[in-house]
């Protein structure tokens, strides 16, 4: 059974990346299991990550990757507010994560997720989340 995870982009990016087939076929495995276990969490940033890095990096179509942000967003979504933007800068003080990783990984605790999928971040646990990289062995 899945558990409240959060998916971080480039988890999300995989799943459009034909250039990396084993990456993406489990990133299509991990948001199908979230999706309908209704376990997956994003954020407003993953979500505006996702549509940039879409469209730039991997030549996505704009309509096409509208489209699959609005389907990203039926899992819930975060909405970070000032406080947790200050949390964020504290995290990234304590423990060096850039400001952007410590935006997700407070989001992550905020929304009661107890995975943050990531393949950005160092594997272990802060603050009750444990961070994994769905793409190592």
């Amino acid at each position: 059974m899945s558990v409240r995870s959060f998916f971080d982009t480039n988890v999300l990016i995989y799943a459009d990346d034909k250039s990396s087939p084993a990456k993406q076929r489990r990133a299509l495995e991990l948001v199908t299991e979230h999706r309908r276990a209704g376990t997956g969490v994003v954020s407003m940033q993953v979500l505006q990550e996702y549509f940039v890095t879409a469209t730039r990096k991997l030549a996505v179509d704009a309509k096409v990757a509208r489209r699959k942000v609005e389907l990203l967003s039926e899992f819930d979504v975060a909405t970070p507010d000032v406080a947790d933007i200050l949390a964020a800068i504290d995290l990234h003080r304590l423990h060096g994560f850039s400001f952007w990783d410590s935006l997700v990984l407070r989001a992550a605790k905020q929304s009661g997720c107890k995975v943050l999928l990531t393949e950005d971040l160092q594997v272990r646990e802060v603050d009750g989340v444990r961070i994994v990289n769905p793409f190592s062995s």
